[in-house]
């Protein structure tokens, strides 16, 4: 059981390093190498800073959901008023929606992931592992002709790496195919979820 105390001030923490590197990554377009700047444009880099924030405050489920969706809006207020400043125009309210709604599930996997339940790390780290994949795998088929594959095979790698480590120190059979079960769901949701924002867009 979190304390209240505890709560805000790993809130309040997730909240300010969200701003500031979502700012860093507005900057970070304009001098990241061609290799790796799609991070900065791409929902897979703000979701990985998502789950680190959250797992380093270690929270319980519920907080962690909550401090998904934190994490996710700041940095893209953090993105929008760096933005601002250096007089480019970013209308945050569409990622922002994607925030609200993706924030809990990457808010409670990252908490699940640095929690002390066997099953819950695993199917967190498989839902973390479909967000890399599912990205790599749009990044390399989608926009591939407009940005260099280097970065997406990185997200792909990662992604399997990390089902893969996961599932080989699982101890049970039932924890090791819920990692691969709830990368393959959050791969295909992720999938879906990228046609709904390309119609849209």
């Amino acid at each position: 059981m979190t304390s209240f105390p505890r709560a805000v001030s790993s809130a309040l923490a997730v909240v300010g390093a969200s701003l500031l590197l979502g700012a860093l990554t507005s900057w970070a377009q304009g001098v990241l190498p061609h290799a790796l700047a799609s991070f900065a444009n791409s929902p897979s880099g703000w979701t990985v800073l998502t789950a680190l924030l959250v797992a380093a405050a270690r929270p319980p489920l519920a907080l962690g959901a909550v401090l998904g969706v934190a994490s996710f809006v700041a940095l893209v207020l953090g993105y929008t008023v760096a933005s601002e400043l250096r007089g480019l125009t970013y209308d945050p309210v569409l990622w922002s929606v994607v925030g609200i709604i993706a924030g809990p599930f990457v808010g409670v996997a990252a908490a699940a992931v640095v929690g002390d339940r066997t099953v819950h790390s695993a199917l967190g780290a498989g839902a973390l592992a479909g967000v890399l994949v599912a990205d790599g795998v749009y990044g390399l088929t989608v926009v591939g002709s407009s940005t260099s594959p280097v970065y997406w095979t990185m997200c792909l790698v990662a992604g399997v790496v990390l089902v893969g480590g996961t599932a080989a120190r699982m101890r049970t059979p039932a924890a090791a195919a819920g990692v691969l079960a709830s990368a393959a769901a959050a791969t295909g949701v992720l999938s879906l979820g990228y046609g709904v924002l390309n119609a849209m867009g």
